[in-house]
């Protein structure tokens, strides 16, 4: 926005959103990602602002068929219509194969300088950046995680277990993912990185579990967490430890926001038990 020189408004519409990926009218596409849904929620959300600031209508970047979920004809039409702007989306990319809007008709914009771009393809539109000077914007492979399989089954998990919120949702890319109880899961960092992500994001209520001597994982445990399922953490953790040839290791734990850490040996957990409770 600053590059263009245009004003930049951001909202907030988390909590919104989780209610449309819990449930979404339109269903969800590949994996868990609810494009009609979400697409709807957007346009909603841009309205406002178009009624908060005085605008007439609103423009997009869609170019048809472009993205299989929500970017044909009939799904532009099903978005526009029930967010309530039938007529008043101008998506200059592709205006030329679309029916004319409300501001083409009354003369608001000149329709013969609009474009007639179809299809998966960028090639047009990274010629058209070159063009106007535009050298940064998102790589065309970008997606929404939701379309990912491996994330799609992590917050399928969240949403069975009525634990989908945006805290969740976050510490879900952090690491290894796991399901220990109905009320109790685990994530385990794969690098340094993610270890200290998960430091970051474990918060007051969380388990958090390093290995007390040797390199290793951090893991955090969200939920409730008895002895039992304390052991099983430690076991997990202890799975990713570098143990050097040893059958157990020292995992110390604490209850945040406690400082204090009790140490537990820990065997690594049966290769095969561990797979069952992975997400």
């Amino acid at each position: 926005a600053e590059a263009l020189g245009i004003e930049l408004k951001m909202i907030n519409a988390t909590d919104d959103f989780l209610g449309v990926l819990k449930n979404p009218k339109h269903g969800y596409g590949s994996n868990m990602n609810p494009c009609i849904d979400c697409r709807i929620l957007f346009f909603r959300k841009a309205k406002e602002i178009m009624n908060q600031v005085g605008a007439s209508f609103i423009i997009t970047g869609e170019v048809l068929g472009q993205r299989p979920m929500s970017q044909f004809k009939r799904q532009m039409d099903i978005i526009e219509k029930e967010s309530g702007l039938e007529g008043l989306v101008v998506k200059p990319l592709s205006a030329k194969i679309l029916p004319a809007t409300i501001p083409e008709k009354e003369g608001w914009i000149n329709r013969e300088r609009l474009l007639s771009i179809e299809g998966r393809s960028r090639k047009i539109q990274i010629a058209l950046a070159k063009e106007f000077g535009i050298n940064d914007y998102p790589c065309a492979a970008g997606g929404c995680l939701l379309t990912d399989i491996g994330f799609a089954r992590k917050v399928k998990d969240l949403i069975i277990h009525d634990e989908l919120n945006i805290a969740n949702i976050q510490i879900l890319k952090a690491g290894r993912y796991f399901r220990l109880s109905e009320k109790a899961n685990l994530v385990v960092g794969r690098n340094e990185k993610e270890n200290e992500t998960l430091g970051l994001l474990a918060r007051e209520g969380d388990f958090v579990f390093r290995p007390s001597h040797v390199p290793g994982p951090l893991g955090v445990g969200r939920g409730l967490f008895d002895p039992s399922l304390i052991a099983l953490a430690c076991q997990i953790v202890a799975r990713y430890c570098d143990r050097d040839g040893s059958d157990s290791v020292e995992i110390s734990y604490r209850h945040a926001p406690e400082i204090d850490e009790k140490p537990m040996a820990a065997s690594p957990l049966d290769e095969s038990e561990l797979k069952r409770i992975r997400i």
